[in-house]
């Protein structure tokens, strides 16, 4: 198989999604390797010169002017790893991780910090190897990058901590031996270039964009199979309408929904109701939806210059013979637009939850109540649409900017944080609740549209409910929702439901 091969520059999220959700490949281009000998050629003679740089001859944070002797290089570089090898709590998902290591390649490569070529080749074959980094979630502020992630993730490289074999977590050291490879020793610059950034938080990105770009495609599904089951109007998404207030979500979102009903036996049998409008969470899809889509539109175009930015301290700048000490490492990019993107979610999940309990309510939306045919006996969905409710609760409170937050690090050398790491993982719940939201809403949408057989759904719509309902069949009594719940998440988010879905009503944006 072909190997990916990374220069730091162009590196996409759908291809970082691609290689570490496909285990493909990695390599370094041409052109790299000779960036990445050009500035390690600088450090080397720097240091026989004996010059002071920060993190190189010097210590860090606010051991920056402590001088440190050319024999203990090395081992400072070592002890940084080990000492910032400070995190808690639950460990990140693996596919995080490797994104971390993959991402983290990609910036070394840009040939901006120091390091030897060695160093890269060696991280290039324990990512090629599958090793991945038991890496504890929490214990970043963000702006130093995230070092305490990231010393977990290259104590691997020397020897230290831990790393997965299959589904144990066993000694690092002895994961490499397992995979003949030896512990790595570090040299000048190299500790510091392998922790100062902001992979962490930008691999957190990565996974939330790859799904949220199809979350916000299954949003319009899901919408537009509870204007099916509610009998809603397509009226209000005319596109003659969204050309007035020209926001490209918006537009995008009602060309969906109007490909999605395109020929439903539904639309056309109410067609003369009388009924005048729908309420906001049908009728406001286009610029609700809409809104959500732009928002993860700008998030990936901050998201993928991150992913091809060099975010370590000092960077060497070989052509000119410079080391500049800066903030690159600082993730407030990152937690800033991670903030946002949640807050975007979080109303993607509102408005689903909003669509859900009108479908339970019989009042509202002209069904049985709580989607039963035998109520009183049978709660029906009833508690799917708690369960949302609670949900969505839940991400209310999670989507607080962690960016507004700062607190002071290394006596107040560090003294503004980002909390970009926070905001990530913060983000990525949110995420998760969203997808079990939207599968909540198809479950009661598809209840919903059993009642009106034998009138069928649109060209698209059609196809979703056929997709489901070949897993999930019609509740006439009681089940244990939390599998039905689970059911529908596995037929949605599988690979094929949303493309499924575009044969039939064409491709949606």
């Amino acid at each position: 198989m072909k190997k990916v091969l990374l220069n730091g520059e162009n590196l996409t999220i759908s291809q970082a999604k691609d290689v570490v959700d496909k285990n493909l490949k990695i390599g370094i281009s041409k052109s790299s390797v000779s960036k990445i000998k050009s500035s390690r050629a600088v450090i080397e003679k720097w240091i026989k010169n004996d010059e002071v740089i920060y993190g190189v001859t010097t210590g860090f944070g606010e051991f920056k002017d402590v001088k440190i002797p050319q024999k203990d290089i090395e081992k400072l570089q070592h002890n940084l790893i080990i000492s910032h090898s400070a995190g808690v709590g639950e460990p990140l998902p693996k596919n995080i991780v490797r994104l971390m290591l993959l991402l983290r390649i990609n910036s070394l490569v840009k040939g901006y910090s120091g390091v030897r070529l060695e160093l890269v080749e060696q991280l290039i074959k324990i990512f090629n190897s599958g090793i991945t980094a038991f890496i504890p979630s929490q214990g970043s502020v963000g702006s130093s990058g995230d070092l305490a992630p990231l010393s977990h993730l290259a104590g691997v490289l020397i020897g230290e901590g831990h790393a997965y074999y299959g589904s144990e977590v066993l000694p690092a050291k002895t994961v490499l031996a397992k995979h003949r490879l030896k512990p790595f020793k570090l040299s000048a610059k190299e500790g510091l270039a392998l922790i100062n950034g902001t992979q962490m938080m930008s691999a957190f990105a990565v996974e939330i964009l790859g799904r949220a770009q199809r979350l916000s495609k299954l949003a319009d599904i899901s919408g537009a199979l509870s204007i099916e089951a509610m009998k809603g109007t397509d009226t209000a998404f005319s596109d003659n309408l969204q050309r007035v207030r020209p926001h490209k979500g918006q537009i995008n979102t009602a060309s969906n929904l109007r490909k999605l009903l395109r020929s439903s036996e539904i639309r056309k049998s109410h067609i003369d109701c009388g009924k005048v409008q729908d309420a906001y969470s049908l009728r406001c899809m286009p610029q609700v939806h809409g809104a959500v889509k732009d928002t993860i539109e700008y998030v990936k175009s901050v998201i993928e210059t991150e992913i091809n930015s060099a975010t370590d301290n000092p960077l060497i700048f070989a052509k000119t013979n410079e080391h500049i000490e800066g903030g690159n490492f600082h993730g407030e990019p990152v937690a800033l637009v991670m903030d946002f993107l949640k807050i975007a979610l979080s109303e993607l999940g509102n408005i689903s939850e909003r669509r859900t309990a009108r479908l339970v309510d019989g009042s509202l939306s002209g069904l049985p109540r709580f989607l039963t045919s035998k109520g009183g006996l049978n709660s029906g969905l009833m508690i799917a649409q708690y369960t949302a409710a609670s949900l969505v609760s839940e991400n209310k409170v999670l989507s607080h900017p962690a960016s507004v937050d700062s607190i002071p690090t290394s006596a107040n050398q560090e003294d503004h944080n980002s909390l970009g790491s926070i905001a990530a993982r913060k983000c990525f719940e949110v995420l998760v609740n969203c997808e079990k939201i939207l599968a909540i809403e198809i479950l009661c949408s598809c209840q919903g549209i059993d009642f009106l057989k034998p009138l069928k759904c649109g060209k698209g719509t059609g196809a979703a409910y056929n997709s489901i309902r070949r897993s999930v069949k019609h509740i006439d009594e009681d089940v244990v929702m939390n599998e039905m719940i689970e059911s529908v998440c596995d037929v949605t988010y599988s690979e094929g439901f949303v493309q499924n879905v575009e044969k039939y009503s064409g491709s949606l944006s």
